[in-house]
């Protein structure tokens, strides 16, 4: 089966817990912390495997979880990591972030990997948190949240050269006469129901992959037909080759067909229209091509080649032809920069960590930032609880609340869990 998108929700590993202990043996007054960090959590990670033409593997995996760091133990010993999740998947992957539309990867190279979410840190224990003037902490972390995305996942196929047109123009046919691809070829229409890929090799020895596509009707842009479902293989293509029955024999004019496909790939992507492009007028074989080639010729300006598929005729001359325009035409990024997530390392102006709003008589704190400090922080412990307190004031959350007029005894929530204000 010819899987070639999932939606997939994949979520990293949290950080292992820090431990809170303390040294008590005998003969060693005053031992003071003893507990060790957590490990980290896992990362999920996306690599190239030149083995996969699918994604089937990711069509019954509703989510990818990572495991959590290990926890921290006494006598200062830290938790081991966790192995990260490796998810094999073909070359010319692209993987965008659902929610925000950035694209994280485009993998196109045979050893390109991408984290996708990374592992939250390890919760460090007491032992880290001793200071001069607080000898003895009785609080430690919990680990760091992993990062959860919804992922859409998606493969673009890596061919040179890609042929278009309507059903059963001959499409099938031609890429089996010129390279060692079995696709199924029969008379009726849709019969390439999945894209079909051929190493070409001319008289010369040059190379290049073709793309053999799934028949497009009018109005596949929209979902019609097969619809857009295989448009996106084209996208990475250097040049079209559009396929053309120019006999005529399903009663369609080669001309308003040789419209209507640049249409359709007009709508899916106008920047397809920019590609160089040639027409392989198929067919020549049967009656009255050889009259509608004449009158097609003084309707277009793009180079043709009348072949007959059916007895092998003319194909050398399209493959050097398809050679030489592919040895000038450099190879363009299909996305640009701005598109791609970008990790900003340093930030002119600071952002709000959290926003207050009140609702139904209580007051909700939210933020990334904030729900971050409270699920890291471990409510066992006086010190843990003064501790929290005291970063909240830090950030001015407590001010922020008096402002807006929280009162002695109201309630504040942070997410699923209430506080008294004091």
């Amino acid at each position: 089966m010819f899987i070639d998108e999932v939606l997939i929700k994949v979520e990293a590993g949290n950080g292992g817990d820090g431990c809170l202990a303390f040294r008590r043996e005998k003969y060693i007054p005053m031992g003071g912390p003893y507990g060790g960090n957590g490990g980290k959590g896992a990362d999920i990670k996306f690599v190239v495997d030149e083995g996969l033409h699918t994604l089937i593997d990711l069509r019954y995996m509703k989510k990818i979880k990572g495991a959590k760091g290990e926890n921290g133990k006494g006598k200062n010993q830290n938790g081991s990591n966790a192995n990260d999740v490796i998810i094999k998947v073909p070359l010319g992957t692209v993987i965008t972030d659902h929610d925000t539309g950035l694209i994280l990867a485009d993998l196109k190279h045979k050893n390109d990997e991408v984290v996708v979410a990374y592992g939250g840190r390890g919760g460090r224990g007491n032992t880290a948190f001793k200071t001069q003037s607080n000898p003895a902490p009785n609080f430690a972390e919990n680990g760091e949240p992993g990062e959860e995305r919804t992922l859409k996942v998606e493969l673009k196929l890596l061919a040179d050269v890609g042929l278009v047109g309507m059903p059963s123009v001959g499409k099938s046919t031609i890429i089996s006469k010129v390279s060692k691809a079995k696709p199924k070829i029969a008379a009726y229409h849709f019969t390439t129901i999945t894209p079909n890929l051929g190493v070409c090799r001319t008289k010369d020895g040059r190379s290049f992959v073709m793309a053999d596509l799934p028949g497009l009707i009018e109005g596949a842009s929209l979902g019609e037909g097969l619809g857009d479902r295989f448009l996106r293989h084209i996208e990475r293509t250097r040049v079209i080759a559009h396929v053309i029955d120019m006999s005529g024999f399903e009663g369609r004019d080669p001309y308003e067909d040789y419209v209507k496909i640049n249409k359709e790939l007009a709508n899916f992507n106008k920047k397809l229209l920019n590609k160089p492009q040639i027409i392989i007028a198929n067919k020549m074989d049967l009656e009255s091509a050889k009259e509608n080639l004449e009158k097609f010729k003084n309707r277009v300006d793009v180079p043709i080649y009348p072949i007959s598929a059916m007895n092998d005729v003319d194909f050398d001359i399209i493959l050097t032809k398809l050679a030489d325009m592919l040895d000038t035409i450099p190879s363009i990024p299909l996305y640009d920069e701005d598109a791609f997530e970008s990790h900003v390392l340093y930030k002119f102006k600071k952002e709000e960590p959290y926003t207050i709003t009140k609702e139904n008589d209580e007051f909700v704190i939210r933020g990334e930032e904030v729900e971050k400090l409270f699920k890291m922080t471990k409510f066992t412990t006086e010190e843990a609880i003064q501790r929290f307190a005291k970063k909240l004031r830090k950030m001015g959350i407590d001010d922020k609340l008096i402002e807006m007029g929280c009162k002695e005894g109201d309630m504040v929530r942070i997410l699923d869990f209430y506080f008294e204000f004091k």
